[in-house]
């Protein structure tokens, strides 16, 4: 019997941020891979190693959780002003599904570098040494990212003294400017804010009534008060990972926000929209040992934020969530800004379970009306492996 021989297609492995995915110029894909549908997804699915019923992702570059299971195509831009176009695929680890309704702000950090090293970047934009300013269109959200990347003897320099907790090694620091990152979602007729208020009763069968901040920046989120759901918002994964129920109580309430949010029109659609919104509650600052044993002192830190993904309590805290939460934390009066200490912040430093993060936002009234007109952080990136991934050609 004959079997389909594999076929290989250039690849770069990268880490950006606190998160790692399979990256692919548009054009190094196979035809139909280059277009949206059935065939792209199936292609991704085999590259990363799902649907997995043992949620391993063993034969396929997925490293079996929501940081590690995503893919990026990157292709010049076909936007005026903007050098690069950037799209972004959340891969399900045991179902056979790619989302692609929101960004990953931890590997907007290493798009920039890709673009550099792949030839997607006019070498005249490039100095030999220096800072190269490259502007991305993130396509999933139609959003314009700015990062900062350095540059030594005319190649993307990786490595570095900046630290990022999440991560066990220093590396170069990549600045990344989100701008105008309140996004346009359907059902959120383009407001930061789609129910109108900076805080909302929310409902949810089974759990009772919760405070709840719903905000479309970075990525669609949803905050709750920690205290509200019986936590103190100094909780590292274990205690919320390996408690089902507890599990399920947040998939509901994520359900529920998604619909407030108009995000989906029946419950049932929040288990095919694994990816947005984000899910996170908050508290006030508070003494917690961070998962790699680092003492994290109140006095440190502004608040307290634990965050979910794919269902799952994220290791550190998802780039985009970040946005969400400096956007949040200079509005004064929402969940995040309460928890922070309720007054107007243009940065704030929260912790998480893997440690600390800063992140800036410049935040306006007008007529009543809150708008931001840029978010700002800093991650780093690195290539890890570049050559070829196989999959097995009748795969898609």
């Amino acid at each position: 019997m004959a079997h389909v021989p594999q076929i290989r297609i250039p690849a770069t492995y990268l880490r950006g941020g606190t998160s790692k995915g399979v990256f692919f110029r548009l054009q190094d894909l196979p035809e139909t891979g280059q277009v949206p549908g059935a065939a792209r997804d199936a292609l991704l699915l085999r590259v990363v190693g799902s649907p997995d019923p043992y949620g391993k992702q063993i034969d396929g570059m997925g490293g079996a959780t929501s940081s590690t299971s995503k893919t990026v195509i990157v292709s010049s831009s076909s936007k005026p002003d903007h050098d690069v176009d950037y799209l972004f695929g959340q891969v399900s680890i045991d179902k056979a599904f790619v989302d692609w309704s929101g960004n990953c702000g931890n590997l907007s950090a290493a798009v920039g570098p890709f673009a550099i090293s792949n030839g997607l970047i006019d070498a005249g934009r490039v100095p030999e040494n220096g800072v190269a300013t490259i502007r991305i269109w993130q396509a999933n959200i139609g959003k314009t990212i700015i990062a900062y990347v350095p540059i030594a003897n005319g190649a993307v320099q990786e490595t570095g003294d900046f630290e990022l907790d999440g991560i066990t090694f220093p590396a170069a620091e990549v600045q990344l400017e989100f701008m105008d990152p309140a996004a346009e979602e359907e059902g959120g007729g383009g407001s930061m804010f789609p129910t109108g208020n900076l805080v909302d009763d929310l409902d949810v069968p089974g759990v009772g009534t919760l405070k709840a901040t719903m905000i479309n920046a970075g990525i669609p989120t949803i905050f709750v008060n920690a205290e509200d759901i019986g936590y103190t918002g100094t909780e590292l994964q274990d205690a919320i990972n390996s408690d089902p129920k507890a599990l399920a109580m947040f998939e509901t309430i994520r359900a529920y926000g998604a619909m407030r949010m108009g995000l989906i029109k029946h419950i049932e659609e929040a288990a095919k929209r694994q990816h947005t919104p984000k899910l996170a509650f908050v508290a006030k600052p508070a003494d917690y040992i961070s998962s790699s044993g680092k003492q994290v002192a109140a006095g440190d830190i502004d608040l307290l934020v634990r965050a979910l993904s794919m269902g799952k309590l994220h290791h550190a805290m998802m780039g985009t969530a970040a946005v969400a939460i400096g956007t949040a934390a200079a509005i004064p009066g929402t969940l995040v800004s309460l928890a922070a200490g309720g007054r107007s912040r243009d940065a704030v430093r929260f912790g998480h379970p893997s440690g600390t993060l800063r992140v800036g936002a410049e935040a306006t009234q007008v007529n009543g009306e809150w708008s931001v007109t840029k978010a700002i952080m800093s991650r780093s990136a690195r290539v890890l492996m570049e050559g070829w991934v196989r999959v097995p050609g009748d795969a898609f």
